[in-house]
């Protein structure tokens, strides 16, 4: 049965969470309020505690019709448990693991060595993260030469024929505003546009049949990225989604979309790689 669910976090706004479920409920739909904190009791803005119908790590997203996620402070700061590098880095992992059983030779720039891949929906936050071994630094154009510097190191070490670098990310910044998988590479590239091309196909497919009617809206376009312009080997880009967009969360947080879609990036590099001249 599809269920409307309507996220709760201590200092939600009374007012925002529970009239529409009051409103929904009496219209005979089926609405279920999900406490994201660690126990059942949620407490709004205004003092008043409800008991959640489920925790989030019970329910089941893909039986959702509708995601609702009242405003109110804190409440709208405590929705944000959902940190976006977490998933990103877990897709990374799982792409990884899927090029490793085609044969290839796979390095992972950034590492955590006590995260694995994972199936839980909620990724706790880690601040292990290193470079290969080094540090982060926190200053973000020192973070991109360092990752764009190991990039290259490795290029240079490697001297197989087919080289790609791929980079994944998990927007958090559009309020609300729903994505879809966008694939970027780097101005004047054919390799990196062409690995692009054939990772947008590949999703189209692969949407095309297991959601028809859906729709894939992804597009394919240059951007002038620093580790795209600053990194030898042809690269792509992949934009993943928007955290904060309730839609583009089931994309993420359920662990069977983070491999469907490792799954069908895999795929496409290696076609890539078959149909290299």
């Amino acid at each position: 049965m599809k269920t409307i669910f309507v996220f709760l976090a201590d200092g939600f706004e009374e007012v925002e969470a529970l009239a529409p479920v009051d409103v929904l409920r009496r219209a005979g739909l089926t609405v279920e309020t999900v406490s994201v904190m660690e126990g059942p009791v949620v407490v709004g803005a205004h003092g008043v505690p409800v008991v959640a119908d489920s925790m989030f790590g019970d329910i089941a997203l893909e039986d959702a019709q509708m995601l609702l996620l009242p405003g109110g402070m804190p409440g709208a700061s405590n929705l944000k448990k959902l940190h976006e590098d977490e998933y990103a880095y877990d897709i990374v992992l799982r792409l990884g693991r899927e090029l490793l059983m085609r044969g290839a030779k796979v390095h992972f720039i950034i590492q955590d060595k006590k995260d694995g891949i994972r199936n839980e929906k909620i990724l706790k936050n880690s601040k292990r993260e290193t470079c290969m071994g080094k540090s982060i630094p926190l200053d973000q154009m020192a973070r991109l030469k360092q990752r764009s510097r190991k990039i290259d190191e490795l290029y240079r070490a490697d001297k197989s024929n087919y080289k790609r670098a791929i980079f994944v990310h998990v927007d958090s910044r559009s309020q609300g505003k729903q994505t879809d998988v966008y694939f970027y590479h780097a101005p004047g590239s054919k390799l990196g546009k062409r690995l692009a091309e054939r990772m947008r196909s590949t999703m189209a497919v692969k949407y095309k049949k297991h959601q028809p009617g859906r729709g894939f809206r992804g597009t394919v376009s240059e951007r002038n990225l620093y580790v795209l312009r600053n990194t030898r080997p042809a690269g792509v880009y992949l934009e993943l989604g928007n955290i904060r967009n309730s839609r583009d969360q089931q994309r993420l947080v359920l662990e069977n979309n983070r491999q469907a879609l490792a799954k069908w990036i895999a795929e496409a590099i290696v076609a890539d790689y078959k149909g290299k001249k």
